[in-house]
């Protein structure tokens, strides 16, 4: 049986426990869970993962995989889901990747605030990562949303636990201002199964 190294609260994690649900992997894989961060790795998988981050899934016949890209293009494999079709390859590729920066900023954010001492943070620099993660939205509003149309693919998964992690961290910015067509998808999206049972608890 696999083993995935996760965290209920990781947007990263929720990507491939997603992807379990919507390709019937679910009871193939034993969730192990895991907490920590760069200056905190006591229970993460160090050995799966050199780097001390998660997710991790550790199968029977390989190595362990680790990056949710990486992880979420293995199962999709494994069950011939075609979460990545070879007609919009590039296209889903670049998006998921679009979704996976803004969780990245967003995470940042919020490790500013947990593991620097307060007088150490910096207000600018958090605001920084935040203008990151608006840019992103608009480019998405103004020119992805044909993408997140039609049948379900990583793009779609990854941009939704995307938009997920901003509205459980980060809900105080409102995302949503301005972005009228995002909004609208995030709110049909967010209501798959899925979405609803991987939802972080508030």
């Amino acid at each position: 049986m696999m083993r995935l190294h996760d965290n209920a609260a990781s947007p990263f994690c929720r990507k491939v426990r997603v992807v379990l649900i919507e390709t019937g992997q679910v009871d193939a894989v034993e969730i192990v869970p895991a907490v920590g961060h760069a200056l905190e790795t006591g229970q993460m998988p160090l050995a799966e993962n050199p780097l001390g981050k998660i997710p991790v899934l550790t199968r029977p016949e390989g190595p362990a995989l680790y990056d949710s890209r990486v992880i979420c293009r293995y199962l999709d494999a494994r069950a011939g889901a075609r979460l990545y079709p070879e007609s919009r390859l590039w296209e889903v590729l670049t998006l998921e990747a679009t979704a996976d920066g803004i969780m990245d900023a967003a995470v940042l954010m919020v490790y500013e605030a947990r593991c620097r001492p307060e007088g150490e943070r910096s207000p600018a620099w958090v605001d920084a990562q935040w203008d990151k993660i608006a840019r992103a939205l608009d480019a998405i509003e103004a020119r992805w949303m044909t993408q997140l149309a039609g049948p379900l693919t990583m793009a779609q998964i990854a941009l939704g636990c995307a938009l997920g992690y901003l509205d459980f961290r980060h809900g105080t910015r409102d995302w949503r201002q301005g972005r009228a067509s995002l909004s609208d998808w995030e709110a049909g999206f967010s209501s798959r199964p899925a979405m609803a049972q991987t939802a972080p608890a508030p």
